[in-house]
C-alpha cells in the first residue's frame, strides 16, 4: 500500500521541465554536434558535512527513481520549448520519444556517508545523463540534509520520542512532504503531516493549539471539551498561565477521566516558557496526584543544542517537537552535493577518466568509474572508506586475518592506514539499482530504510556521533586512483609540468 500510494504521488505530475535551462541547451547542442550517444558516467557526492557533523544520512533516492523512471516530455512540455524560440524543430521531436535509458548505481537509502564519496553513479548516453543533473541534486541534497539534521537531533533526544512538526515552516508543500520522509528516515518517531502519513506510512501524532481554548469561555471547559472528543487527549497548558492554570486544569480534567473509569495516560504539551523549570513543575504535580507516568512534549523553535542543554538541566520532558530548526535546517540550509562527469567513451571503446580542476583542490573531482569500499572492524563498527576504479581487483579481507592497508590513501593518509589495519571485512557500497531505464529491484520499506539508519548510526563510534567537534571519519584513495588523478592534473596543458616520461598531450582529458 505505502509503496502504490507513494508512486501515485511521484507520478501527480510530470516533471521533465523540472530542471535548469543549462541542461535543455547542453542536451540541444549534444544532440547537433553528433555527441548524443557518447557514453558518459557522471557521479553524485558532496564537498562537506554540515557544521559540527561527523557524518550524513543518504536520502531521497525512492523519489529520484520514480522520478527518472517516469520522466518524459508532454506535448504541453513541448509547445513551452517551442515558444522559446531556442530549440530546433529536430531536436524537439527527438524531444517526443525521449526515455531515459540509464543504468543507476547506489548507495541504499540510509546508509552513513562521508564527503567526497561517489553516492551515486549513472552511465548512459551523455544527453540522458546530463538531463539528470538537476532532478539528482534537488532530490538527494535536501532530504540527505534533512536524514542527517533529523539523525542529530535523535542522537539529542536519546531515548526520548521525536515528533516532526515541520510542516508550516516547510519550504513549500513538496519541502514538506519530503522533508517529513527525509526526517523519519533520520529517526523522527512520528510527524504533525498528514499528507506524510498517507504517502509513505509515517506515523502521525499531534495536540491542539491555542485556538481551540481561546474558542471557549474558559480553559477548563476547553480541556474538557477536548478529553470527551478523543481517546487520548494531550493538552496544551500554555495558553494562558502554565502554572496557575494551564497544569491545575489538565490535572483536574485527568482525575476526572480517571475516576469516571478511563484508562487515559495523562500528556501535556509545553510550547513556552522556561521548558526546564516547568516540566518539573508539571511532573511533580502530577506525581503527587498518582500519576507517575505523565507525558510531557516539549516545542517551541527546539534544536539539538537546546535539547541536550535542557537534558542536561534535569528537564522531565520525554517527548520533543521538532519544526522550524529539523524541516528547514536552519543551521546549515543545503547541502553542497554535486553531480560531475567522471568518464566517457565512444563506440565502446575503453573508458576515458574526466576530472575538474580547480584552484581549490576541495573542488577537483576524482576521476573515473568507482566502487566505494568500506572497512568493518570484528564488532561491525566502520572503519575506514575506500574509493577505488571501477576495473581494480575487489577487497578481500579473510575473516580473523589482519586486512593489508593500502599503501598511499590520498586524503587522511595516517588515519587511514591505521583503521583498515584492524579490518576483519569490508563492502561494497555502490549497488545497482537502476539498469537501462528499468528498476532492477523492489525498494524496500521507509521503516526498513529508517531500520537501517538507525543502526548504521549505532555503529559509529562515539566519537563521530557528539554533537561538537566529531572526529574525522578516514576516507582514502586506492593508490591507482590517486595516481590516476595525478597524472591528469600534470595532463593539462598550463596547470603543472608533465611529469618525467609521462604524456603531454591531454587526450585523457
Amino acid at each position: 500500500m505505502e509503496r502504490d500510494v507513494s508512486q501515485r504521488w511521484a507520478k501527480r505530475e510530470n516533471l521533465a521541465l523540472l530542471t535548469d535551462y543549462y541542461q535543455l541547451t547542453m542536451m540541444g547542442g549534444y544532440w547537433k554536434t553528433g555527441r548524443k550517444d557518447l557514453e558518459a558516467c557522471f557521479n553524485y557526492t558532496f564537498r562537506e558535512l554540515p557544521p559540527h557533523n561527523g557524518f550524513a544520512i543518504t536520502a531521497g533516492l525512492e523519489q529520484l527513481l520514480d522520478l527518472v523512471e517516469n520522466l518524459h516530455f508532454t506535448e504541453q512540455d513541448l509547445d513551452y520549448l517551442s515558444g522559446l524560440g531556442a530549440f530546433d524543430d529536430a531536436f524537439l521531436d527527438y524531444l517526443r520519444d525521449f526515455r531515459t535509458t540509464c543504468s543507476i548505481e547506489a548507495v541504499p537509502e540510509g546508509t552513513v556517508i562521508f564527503p567526497h564519496e561517489p553516492i551515486l553513479q549513472v552511465e548512459g548516453p551523455l544527453i540522458e545523463a546530463q538531463l539528470l543533473e538537476t532532478a539528482v541534486l534537488n532530490t538527494l541534497n535536501y532530504q540527505t540534509l534533512i536524514a542527517t539534521k533529523a539523525a542529530r537531533i535523535r542522537s539529542a533526544c536519546g531515548s526520548d520520542t521525536l515528533v516532526e512538526f515541520g510542516l508550516r515552516r516547510a519550504h513549500g508543500p513538496d519541502g514538506g512532504l519530503s522533508g517529513s520522509r527525509a526526517a523519519y528516515i533520520g529517526g523522527a518517531d512520528s510527524t504533525s503531516n498528514m499528507l506524510a502519513g498517507k504517502v509513505f506510512g509515517i506515523p502521525v501524532t499531534g495536540t491542539h493549539a491555542h485556538s481551540w481554548v481561546m474558542s471557549f469561555e474558559n480553559e477548563l471547559d476547553a480541556f474538557r471539551a477536548y478529553a470527551a472528543c478523543y481517546d487520548q487527549p494531550i493538552l496544551l497548558v500554555d495558553t494562558y498561565d502554565t502554572l496557575t492554570s494551564g497544569l491545575p486544569n489538565a490535572l483536574t480534567v485527568f482525575k476526572e477521566l480517571r475516576a469516571a473509569g478511563r484508562p487515559v495516560r495523562p500528556a501535556i504539551r509545553l510550547d513556552s516558557g522556561d521548558l526546564s523549570r516547568l516540566s518539573k513543575a508539571a511532573y511533580r504535580m502530577f506525581n503527587e496526584a498518582g500519576f507517575p507516568d505523565l507525558l510531557i512534549i516539549a516545542s517551541n523553535e527546539l534544536d539539538e543544542d537546546l535539547i541536550a542543554d535542557l537534558k542536561r538541566q534535569g528537564a522531565r520532558v520525554n517527548s520533543w517537537g521538532v519544526g522550524t530548526h529539523l524541516i528547514t535546517s536552519s543551521d546549515h540550509p543545503a547541502l553542497g552535493g554535486i553531480y560531475k562527469l567522471v568518464a566517457v567513451r565512444e563506440n565502446e571503446k575503453a573508458w576515458e577518466p574526466r576530472i575538474k580542476l580547480s584552484s581549490n583542490p576541495a573542488k577537483m573531482t576524482d576521476p573515473g568509474r568507482k566502487r566505494l569500499v568500506r572497512y568493518y572492524d570484528g564488532a561491525g563498527r566502520p572503519l575506514a572508506d575506500l574509493i577505488r576504479l571501477d576495473d581494480e581487483a575487489p577487497d578481500v579481507i579473510d575473516p580473523g586475518q589482519p586486512a593489508k592497508p593500502v599503501p598511499f590513501a590520498e586524503r587522511h593518509d595516517l588515519s587511514f592506514l591505521r583503521a583498515v589495519w584492524d579490518a576483519t571485512r569490508c563492502e561494497s557500497l555502490l549497488q545497482p539499482v537502476m539498469k537501462d531505464g528499468v528498476r532492477l529491484d523492489p525498494s524496500p520499506s521507509l521503516k526498513e530504510i529508517r531500520d537501517r539508519a538507525s543502526q548504521q548510526v549505532a555503529a559509529l563510534p562515539e566519537e563521530l556521533r557528539r554533537l561538537r567537534n566529531p572526529e574525522i571519519y578516514a576516507v582514502g584513495l586506492s593508490p591507482r586512483l590517486a595516481a590516476e588523478k595525478v597524472r591528469l592534473i600534470h595532463q593539462v596543458p598550463g596547470v603543472l609540468p608533465a611529469e618525467p616520461g609521462g604524456p603531454s598531450e591531454s587526450g585523457g582529458l
